[in-house]
């Protein structure tokens, strides 16, 4: 989603917002801009398209200033062009904003009558003239942009420079997130500590409904009432190197293999060495009082919910309702009063996720959240959270994000089971070793990078791929799919195994490669019959399976990806990874843009 930078007392603060927005890439865009104030001018360069656009065109037209705002736009409202990049600008002020205004076609109409001409297709426009509006009967800055705020309904975030106020720049935040760097002799505004890492790590986070005002050296929040607020100051672990692609050619590849180093941190968060279990930190309620869970994400983080389902209810015996965010509180659904909201979020900022977080928090649900942001809204509205320790991912495409949070989620299963009585200790230490012995076969599986990429060209040409999968592998079905249509722009459906008959059939030829992720289990002849009948219509078969599933299958399957012999417990995770490469690959041999896939965004953070 739309990505904002802003700096306040840089001498080069053109460079400062550009190298701003490139670290703001993953987000997903689809033009970019930066305005800076020089003399009391406001100065903007615009252009449609990737970031290297507006570097070639600030290379022709170098901005000067000390301060400034930026932007990289997902375009809502207005197509994606120069005319409808952020900033927008009256000569006055200048805006970059992210979120909607709902209202906006009603205060449009409103400054239309007081004559404002406007010159863009976006609902952004109507910040701009309606601050100055309010400048012009406001003696003080402040106060009109408090009653300008005020008058905006939606959810968005945004920086705000005022021509006549080259002292200060201006934030807000209504639902998206927005952060602010301290610095020595200057100040900065953005997104996330991602976009302000190269500039400072002293970071403090606005809560929904403030606003701020920021000088050289100071910042002065307010809530949404006008109320100045304190906001701690952390110290951002974020660093540019974290942000670096080294060697490889993309970031999602590198991700990809730093998944064996992240998991077994994010096991580590939540493990007990001496006594060789897992031991989460003291939740704030008690869990053997729950007696339902609802859990609730968006995108790849839902099928982390699904597998957890699994876990849970195979484990646990607690009964768990999986939904997508986008849906869940639209039926108004009812809920236990000893139920507990399970929420999974990479950014911690997903709207979609944070709408239902608060639904169940009104009525009278526990709150776990499973985000990688510890410092994320979805983090500070949860009762207790799970962290993931990813560390940034830079690529749309989520991999070592979702890998880590079905680590983060087996070890709450196993916790939810242990306190409610369902699993002995023997049955503990053993899925207890099993999860300790992920990091180094997720090694192992990285090792067939090659094999796969010689599979991936079999798939390049394919109009649509099926993905089948059974029990705990049926998400996972779900999740290769997803992968592949997100970044290959390949259509690809992941089903459970036996609904293969119930429809899916008829779509099966030679044309029509079909990916089957089985183990070698009590289900697994049943996967061997789904084989036959996919090679009885001409189709392909792509197994993924332990050695054992390759040597059952024979001949059946054209190609063959062996994972490790290791407890079913955790094959999830390890069946996740080749998948993940398998996308990639065909994605790479396509020539698609693998980071920034075309229309999406990393953090959707409105609805």
């Amino acid at each position: 989603m739309c990505g904002i930078v802003g700096v306040i007392g840089r001498a080069n603060a053109a460079e400062v917002l550009l190298e701003g927005l490139k670290r703001l890439e993953y987000r997903g865009y689809d033009s970019a801009g930066i305005a800076t104030l020089v003399d009391g001018v406001i100065e903007r360069r615009r252009a449609p398209g990737k970031i290297i656009n507006l570097a070639q065109k600030l290379a022709e037209q170098p901005l000067g200033g000390s301060i400034g705002i930026a932007h990289t736009r997902w375009a809502t409202h207005g197509i994606p062009n120069e005319t409808n990049a952020h900033p927008h600008s009256d000569g006055k002020v200048a805006v970059v904003h992210n979120g909607i205004i709902e209202n906006f076609q009603e205060l449009k109409t409103e400054l239309e009558a007081k004559g404002y001409k406007f010159e863009t297709e976006t609902d952004t426009e109507v910040i701009v003239h309606l601050v100055s509006d309010y400048l012009k009967t406001t003696p003080k800055a402040e106060d009109a942009l408090q009653a300008a705020l005020s008058r905006l309904e939606g959810a968005f975030a945004m920086a705000i420079l005022i021509a006549a106020r080259p002292d200060i720049l201006v934030g807000a935040r209504k639902g998206p997130p927005m952060a602010i760097g301290y610095g020595e002799g200057a100040m900065y505004i953005g997104s996330d500590a991602l976009a302000l890492a190269p500039m400072t790590q002293r970071i403090a986070y606005m809560e929904d409904g403030d606003w701020v005002v920021i000088t050289k050296d100071s910042a002065v929040i307010r809530d949404e009432s006008g109320n100045i607020v304190e906001r701690k100051i952390v110290q951002s672990e974020v660093s540019g190197e974290l942000m670096a692609k080294g060697n490889y050619p993309h970031y999602m590849l590198k991700e990809i293999f730093e998944q064996p180093q992240v998991l077994g941190d994010t096991l580590r968060a939540h493990y007990n060495p001496s006594a060789r279990t897992i031991t989460l930190a003291a939740m704030p309620f008690d869990l053997k009082a729950i007696d339902r869970v609802t859990a609730i994400a968006c995108g790849t983080a839902y099928y982390a919910c699904l597998v957890a389902k699994y876990w849970i209810e195979m484990l646990a015996k607690v009964h768990v309702d999986a939904d997508v965010g986008s849906e869940f509180r639209y039926r108004e659904p009812p809920l236990s009063p000893n139920g507990m909201g399970l929420f999974v979020s990479q950014s911690g900022e997903t709207a979609d996720t944070i709408a239902p977080l608060k639904y169940c928090k009104a009525n009278g649900q526990k709150i776990l959240s499973v985000v990688n942001v510890q410092e994320s809204t979805i983090a500070r509205e949860s009762d207790a959270i799970l962290p993931t320790l990813a560390g940034p991912e830079i690529g749309v495409a989520s991999t070592k994000a979702f890998t880590t949070q079905l680590m983060a989620l087996a070890c709450f299963a196993i916790t939810l089971a242990k306190a409610k009585g369902q699993i002995d200790s023997a049955t503990e230490a053993r899925l207890s070793r099993a999860l300790l012995e992920v990091p180094a076969r997720a090694a192992d599986i990285l090792h067939l990078d090659d094999s796969i990429r010689v599979i991936a060209e079999d798939l390049v040409k394919a109009r649509d791929v099926l993905y089948l999968g059974r029990g705990l592998l049926f998400p996972i079905a779900m999740e290769g799919a997803l992968k592949l249509k997100e970044i290959s722009y390949i259509h690809a459906e992941g089903y459970a195994a036996g609904e293969m008959k119930h429809g899916p059939i008829a779509l099966i030829d030679e044309n029509t490669p079909v990916v089957m992720i089985a183990l070698s289990d009590a289900l697994f002849d049943k996967s061997i019959s789904n084989m036959e009948q996919v090679m009885a219509r001409g189709g392909r078969v792509i197994l993924i399976s332990d050695a054992e599933g390759i040597k059952r299958a024979g001949k059946n399957a054209t190609h063959s990806i062996c994972l490790p012999q290791l407890d079913p417990f955790v094959m999830p995770i390890l069946a996740t990874i080749p998948v993940q490469l398998l996308a990639y690959h065909v994605a790479v041999l396509k020539g698609t843009d693998v980071d920034q896939p075309r229309n999406l965004a990393k953090s959707v953070t409105v609805e």
